[in-house]
């Protein structure tokens, strides 16, 4: 049986094996780990589901294979081991096998809100429109990856191709089809601008006067990501100032009262960071337009507010997202955040965990920024960059002066769903909840 590179997650489209846990020849048995895969968001541990001996391994250790690429073979009992050859395991990698068995399997998060992602060969990789262009594909219309892959390279348009595939799927011989009549096909989009080569750089440099640092997964990702959002968002942002007073007092007496444990240890402790995700969550409800994203030709309005949160790793950062946010008390958001928070350092987040959210919080107040502006994560329409909290003169309504802790943020939007008056109206809903805090605790 053909052991495959498993999806996961629905923008996961290649992963790194970065250890293999068997040898070729091993004995493998339903549950053992055969090997750990590193995304640019994960590493995870993929199981063998079914008995026999390891007898071939296609793609070692330090390799990239893409989702549906043949990694290694299991065999049944009294099989002989094959060493593949590099070429043969590199070509293996680099395209995926059709009509092949899968005998890996990933294990489920418990109380996962989502259906488990099925693992078939054929299952319809739905990677956002941004990576292959304005194609659309009619609903309930499913398609194989390699057919969506060779719609994407070619510029057929998935609309006018004809699914010839079982159960009404689009196969690749369908695009195929579809490019040899020449249907179909858009105009190539405007390709992004790029730097200079890695060559022309190193020439401004004396040779020995720097350490080339090669990009991993996470990073080629982000870089990717954030040169996609300022091309293609229109931003404009807008900032301001809030008294944290009385917010800090409430967080003080909340975690004072806390109550403590066989040990002596506090229930919970709340942070500053924990009241700006309820206070975000709670300022969406009351203006509900601004809970929205940017979808190509139409904008998508969210009933709950999801938010995002961005944690710094090594390398990179990742968001994960505290759903329903507006329904939880600052106390559930807070253990939340922690075990997400804990999980994404060491990379084990599922993908539901930080695919999706409506908005975007990035922190870096407890570095001492005072403020900073944001780039937009796609398909998200906005991010608030939190600076810290500082103790400045305020001019009080009878003309005095008096000294409070204020923060300041700034809302990145995207003008093509949130105009400026509404970004203003979160941002002041958002003010009103973080300077009467008592509404945050209902």
């Amino acid at each position: 049986m053909d052991v495959l590179m498993p999806q996961l997650g629905e923008t996961v489209t290649e992963g790194k094996i970065t250890k293999w846990f068997k040898s070729a020849g091993d004995a493998v048995k339903p549950g053992d780990n055969l090997f750990e895969i590193e995304t640019d968001k994960v590493s995870m541990e993929v199981p063998a589901i079914e008995s026999g001996m390891l007898s071939e391994i296609r793609v070692p250790a330090g390799e990239i294979a893409i989702v549906g690429a043949v990694v290694a073979v299991i065999a049944g009992a009294g099989a002989t081991v094959q060493a593949a050859p590099a070429a043969q395991a590199k070509k293996q990698a680099a395209a995926p096998t059709r009509g092949a068995g899968l005998n890996v399997a990933l294990t489920p998060a418990p109380e996962t809100p989502r259906a488990p992602v099925k693992l078939d060969p054929f299952h319809e990789v739905r990677t956002p429109e941004r990576n292959y262009g304005p194609a659309r594909l009619p609903d309930g219309t499913r398609i194989s990856p390699l057919a969506r892959r060779l719609a994407a390279e070619t510029g057929i348009d998935l609309g006018g191709v004809s699914p010839s595939g079982s159960h009404g799927r689009i196969a690749a011989r369908d695009i195929e089809a579809a490019i040899g009549k020449g249907a179909g096909l858009r105009p190539a989009a405007p390709a992004m601008a790029t730097g200079p080569s890695a060559e022309r750089v190193k020439a401004l440099y004396a040779p020995g006067s720097y350490e080339e640092v090669p990009l991993d997964g996470m990073r080629r990702t982000i870089a990717a990501r954030l040169v996609e959002a300022k091309q293609t968002i229109p931003h404009f942002y807008l900032t301001a100032g809030m008294s944290i007073d009385r917010l800090l007092a409430v967080r003080k007496e909340a975690n004072a009262v806390a109550p403590k444990d066989a040990d002596g240890n506090p229930a919970f402790q709340l942070s500053l960071n924990d009241f700006i995700i309820k206070a975000l969550a709670m300022a969406l409800q009351r203006v509900p337009a601004a809970n929205a994203a940017w979808a190509e030709d139409r904008i998508l309005r969210f009933k709950s507010s999801d938010i995002s949160v961005a944690v710094a790793l090594d390398g990179g950062l990742i968001t994960p997202v505290v759903r329903q946010a507006e329904t939880k008390s600052v106390i559930a958001i807070s253990a939340e955040m922690k075990d997400l928070a804990a999980r994404a350092r060491l990379r084990k987040l599922l993908p539901h965990e930080y695919q999706g959210g409506a908005t975007t919080i990035s922190n870096l107040g407890m570095y001492g920024i005072r403020e900073f502006s944001a780039i937009i994560n796609p398909p998200q329409a906005t991010i608030l960059a939190v600076g810290a909290g500082e103790r400045r003169p305020v001019e009080r309504t009878d003309g005095g002066i008096s000294f409070e802790t204020m923060m300041t943020v700034t809302l990145s939007c995207d003008h093509r769903v949130v105009d400026g008056a509404l970004g203003a109206e979160l941002v002041a809903a958002f003010k009103n909840f973080i300077e009467r805090p008592a509404g945050l605790m209902m």
